[in-house]
């Protein structure tokens, strides 16, 4: 006692020092030692690798930080002591880009601190290929690692594991692209995915799996199949070594549906589906996965009026059809829903033969002509050429409007084409068949002017007949502009001076109403003269320019 009164004995035990200790005691949580003091320390268990290998009674190495603290005991550490140890240790033997083992100890923030010897700091961005958003899951785990740096001034390391992961990686990718060859199967982890594809890790090379080579059948986004980290076999398509790039497929491991289509859907058979994309001009139906038909709009019935298929069907929608035609090269199928019902123009020419007279009501009218509903979904129609024998009808509606009640003849029936072509004028029997017995060279008639053109004026005859007075033929004087002298609505007496049966055009003249039959021959040539050297146009072109004006 008076010894250690005295301090002999602790003169060796400087604060800062490497000293020796003995076990004397090991519990749950600490392992307590005796240090040669006044009283002994205390050592946290978790500092020693193996707390169950210790041994009472053994002699450990230990680092004395103070002499004493509040409660009078001295403050040392195991792990302390082997980190002093294995500094100059490390600092011997490592230098930056060395290989080495460790233990990761703890989390601390930005990183781990891994025991290699001594303390070092494994930031979060080198501890993977991607930075792990759980850190816990690396603790008390022990792994390679390469030193980055080294400040010698500092006491510290910086290490890193994934540049070792990323050397493992480019070796094994070299091999990969040395070795692989298209048309051969790997397995291969989902590392990304985006809007055009996925890419593929192969243990070391990463392959483009486009959207296009997931799935035989109508995918909108990679994501639909496949989530990231999920294993899958995939097929080399193509090898670029001098790019590093590997293109994959995925659907190529399976069988190509359309190989056998032909024998599975021959043309004829009924087929069930899914609406799986609606376009203007048909819907788009999934028979099975990687393979659609289209139906086109104009199959989708006989008689209604579809302008686009979203009228009559949903997306997702399921339907019956029947193969109309496929293009196995294109990849093809041509389907029909109308024809899972009876053709109703297959019995057109029994219920509307060539020459029956029929009534409709007009359901629409175009520049050509005018469509006349017969029953529902069956329409003939009539051409403006078939409207009147006497009239040049430009437009459909000079003549009708829509919702009239109109008879007409039926004149040809195509029901392969779905037409029928109906006559209105064929009602009547043509007047100029028998114009003679109306209209006589000399006559005096009456009627009223319906238009007005540069040339002359229109009269309306009876049979509907239009007349011509030419300008020359108004008045005794000169006239610049017919209009100055006619007006539409007025009636007037004229002569009928020329019939052309050939052009259908009846010439009249009000100023030789009233002449003798010498005076009316002598006009006449006159008449004639002024045809011959001016080109009159005819009847009907005539008519156009009336309705231009």
């Amino acid at each position: 006692m008076e010894e250690l009164l005295s301090g002999g004995q602790f003169d060796n035990l400087k604060e800062g020092s490497i000293i020796k200790g003995t076990v004397t005691e090991i519990r749950n949580n600490e392992v307590i030692v005796d240090i040669g003091g006044k009283s002994e320390g205390i050592i946290n268990a978790n500092e020693f690798i193996d707390v169950g290998a210790l041994e009472i009674g053994e002699e450990i190495e230990i680092f004395l930080e103070r002499l004493e603290d509040r409660d009078g005991n001295p403050v040392i550490s195991f792990d302390k002591a082997e980190q002093k140890k294995n500094w100059e240790n490390i600092l011997n033997k490592c230098e930056e880009g060395s290989i080495v083992s460790g233990r990761v100890k703890s989390k601390v923030k930005g990183g781990l601190i891994v025991s290699i010897g001594v303390d070092a700091f494994l930031p979060a961005s080198q501890i993977d290929i991607q930075p792990p958003k759980n850190l816990d899951q690396y603790i008390s785990q022990t792994y390679d690692f390469k030193i980055v740096k080294i400040n010698t001034e500092r006491r510290n390391i910086v290490v890193s594991r994934r540049e070792l992961i990323e050397e493992q990686r480019l070796d094994k990718r070299r091999q990969l692209l040395k070795n692989v060859q298209p048309g051969s199967t790997r397995r291969g982890v989902v590392k990304n995915i985006t809007d055009y594809g996925a890419f593929i890790d192969l243990d070391g090379l990463d392959g483009l799996l486009h959207i296009t080579d997931m799935s035989w059948g109508r995918i909108s986004h990679p994501s639909e199949m496949l989530k990231i980290g999920e294993e899958i076999n995939v097929m080399i398509i193509e090898v670029d070594r001098d790019r590093e790039r590997v293109s994959l497929g995925l659907k190529q491991t399976t069988q190509n549906p359309w190989d056998k289509i032909e024998q599975k859907y021959p043309v004829g058979c009924k087929v069930s589906g899914r609406v799986v994309n609606l376009v203007p001009y048909g819907a788009f139906i999934e028979i099975e996965e990687g393979v659609e038909g289209l139906v086109h709009v104009t199959e989708l019935s006989w008689t209604k009026r579809i302008s686009k298929p979203g009228e009559v069907l949903r997306v997702g929608q399921e339907l019956e059809a029947i193969v109309l035609g496929i293009q196995k090269e294109d990849q093809k199928i041509s389907l029909g829903v109308r024809q899972l019902e009876e053709n109703p123009w297959d019995m057109v020419k029994h219920n509307y033969p060539v020459g029956a007279r029929v009534r409709g009501k007009v359901r629409n009218l175009t520049t050509y002509g005018a469509f006349v509903e017969l029953e529902e979904g069956i329409d003939g129609m009539v051409h403006v050429s078939d409207i009147s024998w006497t009239r040049k009808i430009n437009h459909p509606s000079e003549a009708l409007k829509k919702g009239d009640e109109v008879d007409a003849i039926v004149l040809d029936v195509d029901a392969s084409q779905q037409r029928i072509s109906l006559g209105m004028k064929q009602l009547s029997q043509d007047p100029w068949d028998h114009i003679e017995q109306f209209f006589k060279y000399g006559d005096i008639v009456t009627g009223k002017i319906n238009k007005i053109t540069s040339y002359g004026a229109f009269v309306e005859l009876q049979q509907g007949i239009d007349g011509l007075v030419h300008i020359s033929q108004i008045d005794e004087d000169r006239i610049e502009k017919v209009k100055d002298i006619l007006a539409v609505g007025q009636e007037v007496n004229a002569r009928v001076i020329k019939i052309d049966h050939n052009d259908r055009r009846i010439g009249l003249s009000i100023k030789a109403a009233n002449y003798d039959f010498e005076e009316l021959a002598a006009e006449v040539a006159v008449y004639d003269k002024i045809k011959s050297e001016t080109d009159l146009t005819s009847l009907g072109d005539l008519l156009d320019e009336a309705t231009r004006l």
